[in-house]
């Protein structure tokens, strides 16, 4: 069940320079309440984050404090959270002749109390990517 579907803000740190602060396209699905899935998930609720051109950060350099922020703004136990970073088709050269495919990429973090720290990028199995790839499309891109 898609839970938000947005442009989310995350604050950043350091009073009113609001260092690290951005945008991102997120996506937040439980798919414990996904009807005849037929199986048991031990982290389901899925948190997709992409990033948008008017960010002036990337959720990639900012992707501890992003997590963070939306496990607190969710009330999402992190424990029972896959984090993963969205990075759509890009096609570039004179006439289009190189494309860099999309991509999905799960993030790993060590919680502490103050949030998500030292992210780990991986690159997801192929039907897990396969299965993230169409609960997307079924609730549109």
């Amino acid at each position: 069940m898609l839970i938000y579907d947005g442009i989310y803000a995350w604050e950043g740190f350091g009073g009113q320079l609001k260092l690290s602060s951005g945008r991102c396209r997120l996506r937040v699905f439980d798919l414990a309440q996904e009807p005849a899935r037929g199986a048991t998930f031990l982290r389901p609720i899925l948190v997709i984050a992409s990033d948008v051109p008017e960010s002036r950060m990337s959720v990639r350099s900012c992707a501890g404090h992003v997590a963070t922020s939306v496990a607190r703004d969710f009330k999402i136990d992190p424990h029972r959270m896959l984090f993963v970073e969205y990075y759509p088709q890009s096609v570039y050269g004179a006439h289009g002749e190189r494309v860099i495919p999309e991509k999905y990429e799960a993030v790993d973090f060590r919680w502490t109390a103050g949030g998500a720290i030292k992210p780990k990028w991986r690159t997801l199995q192929p039907a897990l990517a396969d299965s993230i790839r169409q609960l997307v499309e079924r609730f549109g891109k």
